[in-house]
């Protein structure tokens, strides 16, 4: 599972040709920023239990004789749904950079798993519209 962060690939080898070895540096540096934004993003979203297709997540479902909700509950912990029981699925999300894109994944093939169960219920590994408008501020006002 893992998102792809794109730049238009032939400007980029248009200006790579112009300008050499410094561009690519720079290209490759705001990819990379842009890529650590996009997890923020994931992140922050998905601790305030909002899914990237907009509205919030799918509540938990109460059943009668206990089950996931009342176990929550159970633990102290929040019964609004935020993917986060001990952590490990975010915080294994991380990046990787080459000189054309940027891609976002999890480190770990559990946590891989988790997030792709996750994700069919309450899609939260994504952008929408407006972040990706953001995430393509970040990656400019880097490059510039």
């Amino acid at each position: 599972m893992q998102v792809r962060l794109t730049s238009n690939g032939k400007e980029i080898e248009r200006l790579l040709k112009k300008r050499g070895k410094a561009l690519s540096k720079s290209v490759r540096r705001a990819l990379s920023r842009t890529a650590l934004a996009g997890i923020q993003i994931i992140e922050e979203r998905t601790a305030k239990g909002k899914s990237y297709k907009g509205g919030s997540f799918k509540p938990y479902s109460k059943v009668p004789d206990g089950g996931y909700f009342a176990w929550r509950k159970e633990q102290g912990l929040t019964t609004k749904p935020n993917l986060s029981v001990s952590g490990n699925m975010l915080s294994s999300l991380t990046s990787s950079v080459d000189n054309r894109a940027a891609t976002i994944f999890f480190s770990r093939a559990t946590e891989a798993e988790k997030a792709a169960k996750n994700n069919a219920t309450r899609p939260f590994f994504g952008f929408s519209d407006l972040e990706e408008k953001a995430l393509g501020k970040v990656f400019f006002r880097t490059l510039k």
